[in-house]
């Protein structure tokens, strides 16, 4: 779904009508001053639909457990991530929502914590627990040195590719770097015959458009923010950009791919019509159902996203969501944490990925035989889900991403010259910082 500005007003907007602008919430300390979170034996944990059935198979399995003690009540919100973020901002600004644990975005901790809406875990979320999940899901949980949040599961960009048609044109092995991709399509359209899209990704104006942005900014060796001094505005984001612009102005990507969201590049791509496509983990599971993909798991293969040029770093955006426990609910912290790691431990994170598709963030789950059978996607993406990045860690990054959102996509488009584009958001990321 798209996250374009809504006609009203803007989150920045928002915020200070809402009497907690980002800076000021933080001078007004915690939200447990004003009451809120539940009393007595249920806990109440938020997150969005999950069709597949996995979580509220945990849930239940979790009060059958705890019969007589504590309980969990899953309050379902929108499924789309900045609807979430509204409604969870609205209730914590105002220090009584009845929540008790957030199912939150990994872009959410930094905002939440510098805000004080959020119970500091470090000392429960110790770096021996740590050290069992990898890398990539702890660094989006941390603000000013401490743990605002758990890693529950992860995502990450993945390059997916069909292997039929590269080893039917000769190749053995997926493109590196994006000149070898576009030299690979050349060929297969050549050798098939057919005009095969050749390649498909997030280009919309949503949250899908911005990491697929900061991607290319990423693997041309830029990036967005140095500490809190903004650096989006160097000749690496330059080619970067230049470069995704590139893929619809050389043919290689239809044009219409400046208005895809997650989902119309995956149709595109399971439709079969695809050579090369950027997108998330959950893709792999839609190709074994013929209902969903006339692509099979057989003629697919993943790999690393491109980079600009041998030697270069290939980096994916990081996906996936924590928990975190509002700060109003503090004094309920010890029932709160039986049900976090009840939710984090093996078991759970593996029956959430075999019956979700959720990618485990425990180290030790990627080496179960079982899980790598049932959800290959887990082996097949390793190498990405290691090699992944947050997004700028921010308590302003919701403003920022709004931003980002806007000037990737006329970048993309073509509507704005890129070098233009990155001057503009050069200023205007760092006018957020600043006022913040």
């Amino acid at each position: 779904m798209r996250r374009e500005r809504r006609a009203g007003i803007s989150r920045r907007e928002f915020l200070k009508l809402g009497g907690v602008g980002l800076a000021g919430a933080a001078m007004l300390g915690t939200t447990g001053c004003g009451g809120g979170g539940n009393e007595g034996d249920t806990i109440t944990f938020t997150f969005g639909p999950d069709n597949s059935g996995g979580l509220q198979t945990l849930i239940d399995r979790f009060n059958e457990q705890h019969e007589g003690g504590v309980q969990v009540e899953w309050r379902e919100t929108p499924a789309a991530s900045d609807e979430y973020f509204e409604q969870m901002l609205s209730e914590l600004q105002s220090g009584k929502s009845s929540v008790d644990v957030i199912g939150g975005d990994v872009v959410w901790p930094a905002q939440f914590a510098a805000n004080g809406f959020l119970v500091d875990l470090s000392d429960r979320f110790t770096d021996e627990m740590k050290a069992d999940h990898l890398d990539g899901p702890l660094q989006p949980i941390t603000y000013e040195g401490r743990t605002y949040g758990v890693p529950w599961f992860t995502d990450a960009g993945m390059f997916y590719y069909r292997k039929d048609l590269l080893e039917g044109s000769g190749f053995s092995e997926p493109p590196k770097t994006w000149d070898e991709m576009k030299e690979m399509v050349a060929k297969v359209r050549a050798y098939s015959g057919e005009e095969y899209d050749g390649y498909v990704f997030q280009g919309a104006q949503d949250e899908g458009g911005v990491v697929n942005g900061l991607e290319h900014i990423w693997n041309a060796g830029g990036e967005v923010l140095d500490g809190g001094r903004v650096v989006v505005n160097s000749a690496e984001a330059v080619e970067g950009l230049k470069l995704r612009r590139s893929m619809i102005e050389d043919g290689i990507a239809p044009t219409a791919t400046g208005d895809y969201s997650t989902q119309e590049s995956q149709s595109a791509f399971t439709n079969g019509n695809v050579v090369f496509m950027r997108n998330w983990p959950f893709v792999y599971g839609l190709l074994s159902n013929p209902d969903q993909s006339r692509v099979t798991p057989e003629q697919v293969g993943i790999a690393q996203i491109p980079v600009s040029g041998s030697g270069a770093q290939s980096f994916s955006g990081l996906g996936g969501w924590n928990f975190l426990v509002n700060a109003a609910s503090e004094n309920r912290i010890e029932e709160i944490w039986t049900f976090i790691e009840f939710m984090i431990a093996p078991e759970q994170q593996k029956t959430l990925a075999l019956e979700s598709t959720r990618l485990p963030t425990l180290k030790s789950l990627y080496e179960d035989e079982e899980l790598l059978d049932k959800v290959p996607v887990a082996s097949l993406g390793r190498e990405s889900l290691e090699n992944s990045r947050p997004r700028p860690v921010s308590p302003y990054y919701s403003d920022m991403s709004l931003v980002m959102t806007e000037r990737f996509n006329a970048a993309l488009k073509g509507e704005v010259p890129v070098e233009e584009v990155l001057e503009t958001l050069q200023g205007e990321l760092q006018s957020i910082v600043d006022q913040g």
